[in-house]
């Protein structure tokens, strides 16, 4: 019996739980969610960027550590002379022209070398100088058929390539800086000169 009356006092108080509206958030809270988002936001967005900048700039260096290699390597593999250029001729920012020499003229002949790879331009975000052979007018890296960097007039070579972004503030430059150096017997390696001051260097040799 009381488990009846029971049922029935729950049952007649329903409509007035029913009736019961959910409370919402007053203008005050909505206020301090939005201004704790917005500080998030401001605390967070440098990072992002700092992150989305750093990516582009390692995937442009592989992309051109590949292609470096594949020069390397196709030299070694055929016994001959291969040749990493601009594609213009003059400039590493306006893509690479990987090549077999074939008929041993020092420059990229259309027609006749035979073509490993090719890289499009870089973006207009990208600054590539070199040293070395890699400098100046008609740049060029050069392998011979052993896997050396030589230089046309039959020495060996030392050189580096920086890669650094142009759209970034002074204090950011050295951080967003990348160097492919290749010492004279060929091998390369990259390095951030922010996080190693002694040995990467434009000038380092090895």
């Amino acid at each position: 019996m009381r488990a009846v009356f029971a049922r029935f006092f729950s049952l007649s108080r329903l409509p007035e739980r029913v009736g019961q509206k959910a409370r919402g958030f007053t203008a005050i809270e909505l206020l301090a969610t939005v201004a704790i988002a917005a500080i998030l936001l401001t605390v967070a967005a440098p990072s992002f960027v700092n992150m989305r900048r750093n990516s582009e700039l390692v995937s442009a260096t592989n992309v051109l550590v590949a292609a470096i290699n594949a020069a390397r390597g196709e030299a070694m593999k055929r016994g001959a002379y291969a040749y990493a250029v601009p594609a213009d001729g003059d400039h590493w920012f306006s893509g690479v022209t990987v090549f077999i020499d074939k008929n041993l003229d020092q420059a990229f002949t259309p027609g006749i070398d035979e073509v490993i790879l090719t890289l499009p331009a870089f973006p207009a975000w990208l600054a590539v100088t070199g040293t070395g052979t890699a400098a100046g007018s008609a740049p060029y890296i050069a392998y011979d058929g052993s896997g050396y960097a030589k230089t046309k007039i039959g020495g060996f070579d030392a050189l580096t390539l920086s890669l650094a972004r142009n759209d970034v503030s002074a204090s950011q430059a050295e951080a967003q800086t990348r160097r492919i150096i290749i010492a004279n017997t060929g091998r390369l390696r990259t390095c951030r000169p922010d996080l190693d001051k002694k040995s990467c260097t434009a000038a380092a040799l090895q």
